[in-house]
């Protein structure tokens, strides 16, 4: 918590007359004094300063105070000197964003410093000082508002970064729990999370524009994020990439199988990523539950995709028949098979995966795909020609639906 700032040379400053600078050469003696003061009693008013460890204050914050005096009172000899060095004042920043103490508190500390300096040099001024101490004011306060923004600017950097790498940390927590290489307890545990868990999974295309710059790509994530956090609390942990991923939050009791916070996420995601945005929610009992969760989930939007279901929120319920034909047993191989012969034609099974998704509207898949609907009419007779499947009809549709899913083309 640094106090009294240097001053910042908003260009050429004016030359400060001799009587300004001895009634300032007057305070000299007195930095010591100050410090300590400041340190141990003038600062005790703020808000969460009496709980710091008194090594801080009688050591770093005393010390940072009788730099910022000693700089102020050396600016004022030489007003064409070079700039008040700001790094203590923007190291002691950085450690109290990191040790978590408020913006506000930071920046009242260095405004009441002022203003303890400022008594300072109105009690040293005696009868005929008057246009002294005014020169010194000025002086003082223009310096303080460039160090304010200094400290702002340093506080934030570091909260910024401290933010990122306690996010990257929160992702990396959550990929090894999903893929299994962190013990489930161990991963909730220091991921702050206890007790049953709603894991949901999202699909947030960008549909078939170009693909979107870097810096879009991450602005569209920290936004998607934004909305998880005012959806389903910022105690919610997530794993995304720009078209989606999964994110764990805490069962609420009046909400137990999220149906409620995960419409409202929805609503809110089609209103920044369009109406494509697709999710399925599925509960966790106890951590060593939360992978079998994601992969249900996950599932249920595959198969909501592949079998034409409108974007929203997906339940099991909605893609019972769906799902249970995306499931492996002795038949798989053989169903999955079934397109074998169109296998090495990646047009047409993505005219077929669209086709199915569309609901069989040609036109629809046609605007999709960027192609005339006779060009779609003509691959489906080409895959009906080399598979022997009539998607037209119900078993058809079906049997290409589950080779589809099974095969993991959708």
């Amino acid at each position: 918590m640094p106090n009294v700032p240097p001053l910042e040379a908003h260009g050429a400053y004016p030359a400060l007359s001799p009587a300004a600078q001895a009634l300032a050469a007057r305070c000299e003696s007195r930095v010591n004094e100050l410090a300590r003061r400041m340190a141990r009693e003038t600062f005790e008013q703020l808000p969460g300063y009496t709980e710091l460890p008194a090594d801080v204050k009688d050591v770093e914050i005393a010390a940072t105070v009788r730099n910022g005096l000693r700089l102020f009172l050396r600016r004022v000899r030489d007003t064409r000197g070079r700039a008040g060095d700001y790094s203590l004042f923007r190291e002691r920043a950085a450690q109290r964003a990191d040790e978590g103490m408020p913006l506000h508190t930071l920046l009242r500390s260095h405004s009441t410093g002022v203003y303890v300096l400022w008594q300072a040099l109105r009690d040293e001024a005696t009868s005929g000082e008057e246009g002294a101490l005014i020169e010194l004011v000025d002086f003082l306060l223009r310096g303080h508002e460039a160090i304010i923004g200094a400290v702002a600017e340093t506080y934030l950097d570091e909260q910024a970064a401290l933010f990122a790498e306690r996010r990257e940390h929160h992702r990396s927590l959550v990929r090894g729990l999903l893929d299994g290489s962190l013990p489930p307890t161990r991963a909730f545990e220091e991921l702050g999370l206890e007790g049953p868990s709603l894991v949901v999974h999202l699909h947030v295309p960008r549909g078939q524009e170009p693909a979107a710059p870097a810096v879009a790509d991450r602005r569209r994530v920290r936004r998607v994020q934004t909305v998880l956090d005012r959806t389903l609390g910022t105690e919610a942990v997530s794993l995304l990439s720009v078209d989606g991923g999964h994110v764990i939050a805490p069962q609420r009791a009046d909400d137990t199988d999220g149906v409620h916070a995960c419409e409202e996420l929805s609503s809110r995601l089609r209103q920044i990523c369009g109406a494509d945005v697709r999710l399925a929610a599925v509960t966790a009992a106890t951590p060593y539950d939360v992978p079998a969760a994601a992969r249900t989930a996950s599932d249920i939007v595959r198969v909501a995709r592949a079998c034409g279901r409108p974007a929203g929120l997906h339940r099991m319920d909605d893609v019972l028949l769906e799902y249970h034909l995306s499931r492996r047993d002795e038949s798989s191989d053989r169903i999955a098979a079934l397109l074998d012969p169109v296998g090495d034609r990646p047009e047409l099974i993505e005219t077929l995966r669209v086709h199915l998704e569309h609901r069989h509207d040609r036109r629809s898949t046609a605007r999709h795909l960027g192609l005339h609907p006779n060009t779609v009419d003509n691959r489906l007779a080409r895959i009906a020609e080399l598979t022997g499947l009539d998607i037209a009809s119900a078993r058809g549709n079906a049997l290409a639906l589950a080779a589809l899913l099974l095969r993991g083309d959708e």
